[in-house]
């Protein structure tokens, strides 16, 4: 039987309200993803130590003074945060915005940063200021060593290729940036190094160059993710992309990559909220 015109009436302004407050809902309720991974060459003496990535907000609020996520990253009491770039915007820049995330955290716990694709350009020396201001740690092909329990390990941080083009390609300017972060450690040393950088389609060189541990973002999680088959499409990566979100490995090598907060050239998110990582890591058997 035909629905009649009024039930129409009724019914079509009810589902529209439902797809938007479905679309808003995907867009901006923030999922939590965790991990726990173990190392032998971590320290001994403690039972876990509980780092947060936070990435890809492109300058987006979520909640007055960012309150949504510092309520949730707080509950996840971390050790350390990470953010691994496009804090900002290249087209809707708001660096107000996004400074006051990078405030309320570092009120948490020790902030490590590093710059993805949209931070280059002329408006980054004072973003980069900013956050020195605030105590961020800005990790521009640098590294330093962060006590752990009774030992230490090693955080190392790159820029986006984007930040220097006098090399040919992203594969041989991630390798400059390595080359410079680790200039001068001994790279057979045993000690836990994580490595933060913003591309994860170069895994293959962050695994030749022996990082445990790599947290990365720039996929958005492919933005619309299928069913059976991950998300849809991402930058340098293209349709169907192999690092859209999640956890890979690859011999002694693991990497985090974060689906991210915000959104940059398509404005929506689907079936692919936005997300904040939990790693918790502890000393033993690698798994």
């Amino acid at each position: 039987m035909r629905m009649s015109k009024k039930r129409w009436l009724i019914l079509l302004p009810i589902l529209i309200l439902a797809v938007i407050a479905f679309l808003y809902y995907e867009n901006n309720a923030i999922g939590i993803t965790r991990y726990k991974l173990s190392s032998a060459k971590l320290p001994e003496g403690f039972d876990s130590y509980r780092i947060v990535q936070l990435t890809d907000l492109h300058s987006k609020a979520f909640g007055k003074e960012q309150g949504s996520i510092t309520r949730k990253v707080k509950k996840l009491k971390p050790d350390l945060i990470v953010m691994t770039g496009d804090l900002v915007d290249s087209r809707k820049y708001n660096a107000e915005t996004s400074l006051m995330l990078m405030r309320k955290m570092t009120e948490l716990a020790p902030v490590y940063y590093v710059t993805g694709n949209h931070e280059w350009g002329s408006r980054f020396p004072a973003l980069a200021k900013g956050l020195r201001e605030l105590g961020v740690h800005v990790m521009r092909n640098a590294n330093e060593i962060v006590k752990v329990g009774d030992g230490e390990i090693r955080i190392v941080g790159v820029d986006d290729p984007t930040f220097n083009h006098e090399a040919d390609g992203d594969v041989e300017r991630i390798n400059e940036h390595i080359a410079a972060a680790l200039d001068g450690v001994d790279r057979s040393e045993e000690r836990y190094t994580i490595l933060l950088s913003h591309r994860p389609e170069l895994f293959a060189e962050y695994v030749k160059n022996n990082f445990d541990l790599t947290f990365s973002g720039h996929a958005h999680g492919g933005q619309v993710r299928l069913p059976f088959l991950g998300g849809l499409v991402a930058p340098g990566q293209g349709f169907l992309p192999k690092y859209d979100g999640g956890q890979y490995t690859e011999g002694d090598a693991t990497m985090i990559v974060s689906r991210g907060l915000g959104n940059s050239i398509i404005p929506q998110r689907l079936f692919n909220r936005p997300e904040v990582v939990l790693v918790e890591l502890s000393a033993g058997e690698q798994n």
